[in-house]
């Protein structure tokens, strides 16, 4: 069983913001699968489709970011889902609007969503789909991942959406060293 969770804040005034990338890539995937809704449960937005006789379940933290790690653990712990089959979709300030980048392993970077899951698993191994939001430096951090994209930036969010289905069903049915190897590229950055 693998599980994909979209890191973000829950609440119509987060929608768009740039730390609900991650809400963003797994709504957009969960419709390309047609699912209708999510339930509720243990502080979760979940739902369970099946990719290749996989059994995967979708999840969104209603935690707020900093506390993600919390709901992440109660799912892990009640499906038998081992970190390295959790596939965490996170924003990353670090890289540019358009660029994506796999990871297997690491720290949090200073993204207080990932180190919230660090400390719940206990481990740094768990697969990331790190999707660029940029930095402002005149912009306090805080106040810049709870701002909206822009129009601009939004429209590459989507195209990665475009692509973001298959980056995810390949992790469910390879190795994770596969994927990396496969998206880790030029070819599936968004630029101008």
């Amino acid at each position: 069983m693998k599980m994909i969770v979209g890191l973000g804040n829950p609440g119509k005034e987060y929608e768009i913001t740039r730390h609900n990338a991650g809400f963003i890539i797994l709504d957009s995937y969960a419709k390309k699968k047609g699912v209708q809704h999510f339930q509720e449960n243990m502080d979760g937005l979940y739902t369970k489709i099946y990719v290749n006789n996989e059994t995967v379940i979708l999840l969104k933290p209603l935690s707020y970011m900093n506390m993600s790690g919390n709901v992440i653990k109660k799912y892990a712990d009640y499906y038998k889902i081992y970190p390295k089959d959790i596939f965490i979709i996170q924003d990353d300030l670090d890289m540019p609007v358009g660029k994506i980048k796999i990871k297997y392993k690491g720290s949090c970077g200073g993204h207080n969503g990932i180190r919230s899951i660090i400390d719940a698993l206990n481990t740094e191994y768990f697969p990331r789909f790190k999707i660029g939001i940029s930095k402002n430096q005149d912009i306090p951090i805080k106040d810049y991942v709870l701002g909206n994209f822009s129009d601009r930036d939004l429209e590459k969010l989507h195209k990665i959406c475009d692509f973001a289905d298959d980056i995810i069903d390949d992790f469910i049915c390879k190795n994770i060293e596969n994927v990396m190897s496969k998206y880790n590229g030029a070819e599936y950055e968004i630029s101008e």
